[in-house]
């Protein structure tokens, strides 16, 4: 009877899907970032994003000032840590690095192409790069999907060791809050692609049209994260971890939190640090480009800049 109903489930998506959209998006090339006119900032002036670009020679100093890279989530772009970057810059003593996630930033058609691997390549290659250059206190900051990738890079013991502290990872997407997203093998064919709803603000910076062969990406890697976190690793020796995640996520299923507290353990074996936050917006630290935020949703993403400042200097606000 289960099977029954969601088979029947997935034929009406599908035949609403096919109701309302083509296979091939009307695209606003002048607005959205999905047209060949708007890119991602960070592919046409590399050195205000990235470390690695920014300062050819690092001094002594500067190698030993804490480094974090900012890695956004699927479907969005540097934008996504802006302000995490204005918060630091105020500090004066924080460098940051705002990684483009591989296929992202680009046209829809870039998009469509890429893999979930590919979205992962652009994080080791700043991160060596930094290594490279002598930094020696290199953190990370993932939202959304590029904690998953995350996941995959420790599981696999390509990031950890050689400098590299702390990591903070904001409303983790390990199971999402929409259920249909198991249904897209079947369903994703037949209708191509899906729409998200982007304020004004947002069109030039998120992709509006979401091609189905990324969300069977995302379902890939988030179903391989899970059979990960359900058979336990631990982080490497030396590396802090902290979860921030949103109680009422309208994405990121708030059990991704329990999932990743259950199946991710410090290096000795203890529990990791998470905190559970009173908000229903996704990704907490990014306001800019929404509609109706309130006071609460400033003071929370104020709280999460302090405590990653905390940490990060090791030092009380």
């Amino acid at each position: 009877m289960r099977t029954a109903n969601i088979f029947f489930m997935a034929l009406a998506i599908a035949s609403l899907g096919m109701s309302g959209c083509s296979k091939s998006p009307e695209i606003d090339n002048a607005t959205m970032l999905d047209g060949d006119q708007i890119f991602d900032p960070s592919l046409y002036n590399p050195t205000k994003y990235l470390v690695s670009a920014a300062i050819a020679n690092p001094t002594l100093a500067q190698k030993n000032t804490p480094v974090v890279i900012a890695v956004h989530g699927y479907s969005a772009t540097t934008f996504e840590w802006d302000e995490f970057r204005t918060y630091a810059d105020s500090k004066a003593n924080i460098l940051v690095s705002q990684v483009l996630l591989g296929g992202h930033g680009r046209t829809y058609e870039d998009f469509k192409n890429s893999t979930w691997e590919d979205w992962q390549e652009p994080i080791l290659t700043e991160c060596n790069a930094l290594r490279t250059k002598g930094y020696t206190y290199i953190n990370f900051a993932f939202s959304s999907t590029a904690c998953p990738l995350a996941m995959d890079l420790l599981k696999n013991e390509q990031i950890g060791g050689n400098g590299m502290r702390h990591i903070f990872m904001v409303d983790p997407v390990v199971i999402s809050s929409d259920k249909l997203l198991t249904l897209i093998g079947l369903v994703g064919p037949m209708l191509g692609f899906t729409e998200s709803v982007n304020t004004t603000s947002e069109e030039g910076f998120y992709y509006h049209f979401r091609p189905q062969e990324t969300l069977q990406q995302l379902l890939k890697l988030t179903e391989k994260v899970r059979k990960d976190l359900q058979g336990g690793f631990n982080l490497p020796e030396g590396i802090h971890l902290k979860v921030y995640k949103s109680i009422k996520d309208p994405v990121a299923d708030p059990v991704s939190a329990v999932l990743i507290y259950k199946g991710l353990k410090n290096s000795d074996g203890s529990n990791i640090d998470i905190e559970m936050l009173e908000s229903e917006l996704h990704v907490v630290t990014r306001l800019s480009g929404r509609e109706n935020i309130t006071q609460h949703d400033k003071d929370i993403q104020l709280h999460v800049f302090d405590d990653m400042y905390k940490i990060l200097t090791q030092i009380s606000l």
